[in-house]
């Protein structure tokens, strides 16, 4: 199995979820593409509070107009952003590549062992395998493996800097160091890996 190179750009497909790197089987008879993607959920930045000053004795507060408004980005655009400055699934499926291979072999002798005796064929032989290679990412990105794979710019500077949206104060200097491509938790909660 080799990594697949053959994609000019990431894209993103049905549904506005994002799949960039491919896995194949060269010599298989027909080709089993490995799939990795999120699933496109918006992100949900509510505007931020503003104070609303004193009112003056016998004078009622006039209502603030916000200054700006909620951001609109999903998790698929900032999969997309993240795929071009960082090549992280692409990364990943590089470096797991071995680990991929032996979650694909164990799933398809699963469901033939199944058959073999028996059993009802699952609807997806290919199941066990996406389960795995799907904790496989999380687990790449929550270690912080990723940082250690030479990617310019990685660590990323907020991860450096403790930013961290689901605190209280995001950007509190206080904050701890957290890993890298993992603020929200979205983008790591919403990974998803299938095979078509």
């Amino acid at each position: 199995m080799a990594a697949a190179r053959d994609y000019a750009t990431p894209h993103a497909d049905g549904g506005g979820s994002y799949s960039a790197p491919k896995v194949y089987a060269s010599n298989a008879p027909s080709r089993i593409t490995l799939n990795l993607g999120v699933i496109d959920i918006p992100y949900s930045n509510a505007p931020p509070a503003e104070k609303v000053p004193q009112a003056k004795k016998g004078k009622a507060n006039k209502p603030l107009k916000p200054k700006s408004s909620g951001g609109t980005k999903t998790t698929g655009d900032v999969a997309e952003i993240l795929e071009d400055k960082y090549g992280i699934m692409d990364t990943f499926a590089y470096v797991q590549l071995p680990d991929i291979a032996k979650a694909l072999e164990e799933s398809i002798a699963g469901s033939l062992e199944t058959l073999l005796m028996g059993g009802m064929p699952s609807a997806n032989p290919f199941a066990s395998a996406e389960s795995k290679i799907t904790a496989m990412f999380k687990q790449f990105l929550a270690t912080g493996a990723i940082e250690h794979m030479g990617i310019e710019g990685v660590p990323t500077q907020a991860a450096l800097n403790g930013v961290n949206h689901r605190l209280k104060h995001p950007y509190a200097k206080g904050n701890p160091r957290r890993e890298s491509f993992i603020d929200t938790g979205l983008y790591q909660s919403h990974f998803l890996a299938w095979f078509s």
